[in-house]
C-alpha cells in the first residue's frame, strides 16, 4: 500500500486531506483528517488524595464528557504542553511527569496521536478552567480511586488512562454500565 497524493481539501481549524492511494494495482481515494498531536495526562493530587479530571462540552460528541486534562501537542514537545494544559484547565502545577504510552486516536480516519501522561500535583496556582480566547469552559472535577473506578466514561484516551492506572494499582474497574 502506498499514497502516491495527498491534496488539502480543507484548512481551517482542522485540516483535511484527500489521499490517493494504490494497492495491489488498484488506486482509490479515502480522506484524511488532521488535527494534530495530543498530550493528555491522568492528574493525581498526592495531598488530597484524589485524581484530577475536567467536565467540558464536545461540540463532536454534542454533550459535557468528563476526561483527562489534554490539549494540542505545541511545538513538538508532548511533555511541555501536557505540564502548560494541567495548568490551564485544572489550575495545578505539575511535580512529577511520568510518560505513559504513545497510541492513535482513530488510525483509519485520523492522524491524531496521543501522548499519554501520568502526572502528580499538589500545589494549586490558580483556578484553572481553561482559556477565555480559546473558548474554554472546563469544570475541575475531583475523584477519589473508588470514585473513578465506578464511572463510566466515554473519551477514549480517558478510558485507556483509567486502565491503565487500574493495571498500576491492581485494582478492577467496576461495572461499565455504572452512570455518568
Amino acid at each position: 500500500m502506498k499514497i502516491k497524493q495527498k491534496e488539502t481539501i480543507y484548512d481551517g481549524f482542522y485540516t483535511f486531506r484527500k489521499l490517493t492511494i494504490e494497492d495491489k494495482g488498484d488506486t482509490y481515494e479515502r480522506e484524511q483528517f488532521d488535527s494534530g498531536d495530543a498530550a493528555a495526562a491522568i492528574v493525581y493530587d498526592t495531598d488530597k488524595d484524589e485524581y484530577i479530571f475536567v467536565k467540558q462540552y464536545r461540540y463532536s460528541a454534542e454533550m459535557e464528557l468528563l476526561e483527562t486534562v489534554a490539549g494540542v501537542v505545541e511545538e513538538g514537545d508532548p511533555a511541555k504542553t501536557i505540564r502548560k494544559e494541567i495548568e490551564e484547565e485544572s489550575g495545578y502545577a505539575v511535580d512529577h511527569l511520568e510518560h505513559v504510552w504513545d497510541f492513535f486516536s482513530s488510525p483509519g480516519a485520523c492522524t491524531e496521536k496521543v501522548h499519554l501522561f501520568y502526572a502528580e500535583v499538589s500545589k494549586r496556582k490558580s483556578k484553572g478552567g481553561g482559556l477565555d480566547e480559546e473558548h474554554e469552559a472546563i469544570k475541575v472535577i475531583s475523584l477519589s480511586m473508588e470514585d473513578l473506578l465506578t464511572k463510566k466514561f466515554l473519551d477514549a484516551k480517558t478510558i485507556i488512562a483509567v486502565q491503565w492506572l487500574a493495571s498500576r494499582h491492581q485494582v478492577f474497574l467496576k461495572s461499565p454500565e455504572a452512570k455518568l
